[in-house]
């Protein structure tokens, strides 16, 4: 009996034993917890009852090179309900639904739902977000926000580029610069009791948003409403497919217009435009909206023709291969190898200068001027002119130049790149090589952005783009400019006269691919004044329908450009008459 007794006890002093063992251990955990770890748990106790809600930062400005806003921002209204703090669901299901013009079950659900936030609607009109907040339904937000907006509707559209839902640029100058424009979001937080019911009175925390800084560029709002509508005007006339101009400073690079039309609306860039086509699935509507929003100055490439016979000539006077009293002869084709080349005149020149042969946009001679280059060396001017890179433009998506590889070009391949054949580049490509061959041989790096400056005015960042200088001499530069405005002056390119003024430029009409199809890109490169070049412009028009040759359809479109813009820029005319174009120059 006295052996069970004891037997007790030491099982009693066991479980004591342990009981005070895990009372020790809860409260040296607890005591850690208190003390060590308060911190901690206290922050997510207030995570717990706080309320966040993003103030949006307003997107800085873009502003054109006269101080016009040409995307700027909306004070809309983002509508939100907070499940727990709403007391009267069916009131507020009524209001929301009928207020936003939304179904009453897709409110209802969102109402319902236990979450801590749920969105209604965004981008809603300021003067209905004024009306939804004076009704004081209890767990509905209203809180301000931004939505982008172009006060030009189609202006540039394919340069500017739009924002998305998230107010995050999606393509053009918006993307590019997103890093400059976007800004800082601020937060409100507010305080709610265990049922996430919002606590009346109680402090709320405000973290101010940072407004995006806004973004200064080069385009010019008068000179791009020109161009559009000379742009516009060519494509009704000529039944074309598409028109787009480019308008630069040679000097510099600064870029005063890029038309791509048609255009899109940039207040409305999700709906296709007419002639974007109709689609028959997402997935085709999708491709259709990429298409409207590419920008064929930079993004598409084409064989450029006869502009390109500039390059030609550029790199056979330079390396001495040819001088402008060189004699040459035009029976109308060229035959290389077994290939026999046409000229654009069936019935040939005759004998003709180079500079007459340049002035009659001939083939052949432009072909004898490659050949004598040989494909070494006509490469060698290719890359020195960066023709083989990208041209550096401060748009996304710029594509690259499609050109033969060295060692897989013959001497058919160098006489059709010779004139403009047999490889592709884009627009923005030709005219920025065209400014380093007629600007004194350096080469510029096209661009719009300027600077982007703080709201404040505190903070100014000048944006600086690279110069590759001396990629041919002054000399040669010189006697571009002279040829080229012969070309002008009484060649192909006549149409491009301005009066008063002295206009360099070169046509150029190329077959697109496949031959058989005979449809035609014209273009027209040109630039004033001739002597000190100030401005250059490209106009390609693709394919026009009737008559298709550039120096008859795309010159007179940019003459037609220089005559208005020359003096609106403050470019004097000249009482100086052209010089005579058979004089030996250089």
């Amino acid at each position: 009996m006295s052996s069970n007794k004891t037997h007790h006890r030491e099982k009693i002093a066991i479980l004591f034993f342990l009981l005070f063992l895990a009372m020790t251990g809860l409260m040296g955990r607890l005591i850690f917890l208190m003390i060590f770890r308060s911190e901690h748990y206290g922050a997510m106790a207030l995570d717990l009852h706080e309320r966040e809600r993003t103030i949006k930062a307003a997107r800085g400005n873009i502003i054109d090179a006269n101080g016009m806003v040409i995307a700027t921002n909306r004070t809309v209204c983002t509508i939100s309900v907070i499940h727990n703090q709403i007391r009267k669901a069916d009131e507020v299901v009524a209001v929301l639904s009928r207020e936003l013009g939304l179904q009453e079950d897709e409110v209802r659900k969102k109402v319902e739902k236990y979450s801590s936030r749920e969105i209604i609607k965004t981008n809603v009109d300021k003067a209905l977000g004024d009306q939804i907040r004076s009704y004081h339904l209890e767990g509905v937000k209203v809180d301000e926000d931004y939505k982008r907006y172009y006060p030009y509707d189609t202006l540039a559209s394919t340069v500017l580029g739009f924002t998305g839902g998230d107010n995050q640029g999606i393509i053009g100058l918006e993307v590019k610069y997103e890093q400059y424009l976007k800004g800082l979001n601020g937060k409100i937080l507010t305080m709610s009791d265990a049922a996430g019911i919002e606590i009346e009175n109680a402090a709320e925390d405000r973290i101010e948003p940072v407004a995006g800084q806004d973004l200064y560029i080069s385009l010019d709002v008068n000179i791009q409403r020109y161009c559009e509508q000379a742009a516009y005007q060519v494509m009704e006339k000529k039944g074309a497919k598409r028109v787009s101009i480019i308008v630069m400073n040679p000097q510099n690079g600064e870029i005063m217009a890029m038309v791509n039309a048609p255009e899109f609306n940039l207040n409305d860039p999700f709906t296709l435009t007419m002639d974007a086509g109709v689609p028959a699935s997402d997935k085709e509507k999708q491709d259709l909206l990429n298409k409207m929003w590419r920008n064929p100055c930079i993004n598409d490439t084409y064989e450029p023709g006869s502009t390109f016979k500039i390059v030609t000539a550029a790199a056979g006077l330079e390396a001495g291969a040819v001088k402008l009293d060189d004699n040459f002869s035009c029976p109308g084709f060229r035959v290389v190898e077994d290939r026999k080349i046409r000229c654009h005149k069936v019935g040939g020149h005759g004998s003709e200068t180079f500079l007459q042969g340049m002035m009659n946009s001939c083939n052949p001679v432009l072909i004898d001027v490659g050949q004598r280059l040989g494909v070494d060396n006509y490469y060698k001017y290719f890359e020195q002119f960066g023709l083989k890179g990208k041209t550096g433009i401060d748009l996304p998506g710029e594509a690259s130049t499609i050109m033969h590889k060295k060692e897989d070009m013959g001497l058919v391949e160098l006489a059709t790149v010779s004139f403009g054949q047999s490889f592709q580049i884009t627009p923005m490509q030709l005219i920025t090589t065209a400014s380093a061959i007629i600007n004194g041989g350096n080469r510029v790096t096209p661009h719009f952005g300027v600077k982007s400056v703080s709201t404040d005015g505190s903070s100014v960042n000048t944006f600086t783009y690279p110069v590759k200088e001396g990629i041919l001499s002054p000399q040669t530069s010189e006697t571009m400019r002279y040829i080229l405005e012969q070309v002008v002056a009484e060649g192909s390119g006549k149409r491009a006269q301005v009066n008063g003024y002295r206009v360099g430029g070169k046509t150029a009409t190329s077959e697109k691919l496949p031959r058989s199809l005979k449809k035609y890109i014209s273009s027209f490169i040109g630039f004033a004044p001739a002597d000190n070049p100030q401005v250059i412009a490209l106009i390609t028009i693709d394919e026009p329908q009737g008559i298709y040759y550039g120096g008859t359809i795309a010159a007179p479109v940019i003459a037609d450009i220089f005559k208005n813009i020359l003096p609106y820029l403050g470019i004097q005319p000249t009482e100086e008459k052209t010089v005579s174009a058979f004089r030996i120059y250089g």
